[in-house]
């Protein structure tokens, strides 16, 4: 999504030609203001357009002004030219940061692989659908890294019946599907389990991976609901959690606890009817629903600049904006 955001904005200064920095940030701001409000959740999208906004800051600061020396009509005549220049710049430099964000998570996949953190012997358990774990884990297998997997499936997701999700039957078309079967593809076993077997699944992993939809300033992470519980979890029986995530997903947010991040989601539906419905709140993943993960349960972060723990985090922040 955050990719997303700085390729819609690239394509509206493509389209609306702006003449001076007042326009362009007017621009800018009114349409990430439209973006944000157009999604439930909006951290992940924050993350782009704030960043493409920030980008824009530091590339018209270092644009060149005209002499005093010159007249009115020159001044005018420089300015007007020069900012052409910079907006050409702005969007040609975007598209190719675009294009390099967009390999980032290849880059995630071969750090991890060079650094060893997916190994022989070793069982990793994951949830969601992150396509970064997807890439880590695949180019594991590709490598020959003989490892497998226990994936926690969310059973309230395509599920056709209360039977499926007790007895444990793998249903079609369900969150993750893609993954299980690439990995499973390349030879590399796979368990699919639903969330109320995670803690006693624990017992046989070395190991938690997990992605994120955004990196706070604290080194906490945003993620699909579930994760916190599940490092939680990790934590509890010493078990390692590692996130992988792109930098273009780091945001400057620095929530105080799992109720302060600026979204509004219903997850607890508290009833006193007694008409024999039981309507589950929110908290499936596929209904959009996030929580919040603190960095004392989180063991390292890898980005593609590097393995990261996270107190590094602000550090990686202030070189992105500063």
């Amino acid at each position: 999504m955050p990719l997303a955001a700085i390729s819609s904005l690239i394509t509206l200064l493509t389209h609306f030609a702006p003449s001076t920095t007042s326009e362009t940030f007017s621009l800018l701001s009114h349409h990430s203001s439209i973006l944000k409000t157009s999604v439930r959740n909006p951290i992940a999208l924050s993350a782009g357009t704030d960043l493409f906004q920030r980008y824009i800051v530091n590339t018209l600061q270092s644009a060149t002004l005209p002499h005093p020396s010159k007249s009115h009509a020159e001044s005018k005549e420089v300015i007007d030219g020069g900012f052409k220049r910079v907006r050409d710049e702005l969007i040609a430099n975007g598209k190719m940061f675009v294009e390099r964000a967009q390999e980032a998570r290849g880059v995630i996949a071969r750090t991890t692989t060079a650094k060893g953190l997916v190994r022989d012997g070793g069982t990793v358990l994951t949830c969601g659908d992150s396509r970064v774990v997807s890439a880590v884990l695949n180019a594991a297998a590709e490598k020959g890294v003989r490892f497998r997997v226990v994936y926690v499936r969310d059973w309230t997701v395509g599920c056709s019946s209360r039977a499926g999700k007790e007895g444990g039957k793998e249903e079609e078309g369900q969150r993750g599907d893609g993954m299980v079967r690439q990995l499973r593809g390349k030879g590399i076993p796979v368990a699919v389990i639903g969330p109320s077997a995670t803690a006693y699944s624990l017992g046989e992993t070395t190991m938690v991976m997990v992605g994120a939809e955004g990196v706070l300033e604290n080194g906490g992470i945003v993620s699909r609901m579930g994760t916190y519980q599940l490092a939680m979890l990790a934590k509890s029986v010493g078990k390692p959690v590692y996130v992988v995530a792109e930098s273009h997903k780091f945001v400057r947010l620095y929530p105080l606890g799992q109720y302060d991040l600026p979204i509004q989601q219903t997850v607890l539906d508290f009833s006193d009817r007694a008409d024999g419905d039981d309507d589950e709140g929110g908290g499936g993943e596929d209904d959009g629903t996030v929580d919040y993960t603190p960095p004392e349960l989180i063991t390292a972060l890898v980005t593609e600049t590097g393995v990261h723990t996270p107190s590094a985090i602000s550090e990686e922040l202030i070189k992105i904006w500063y």
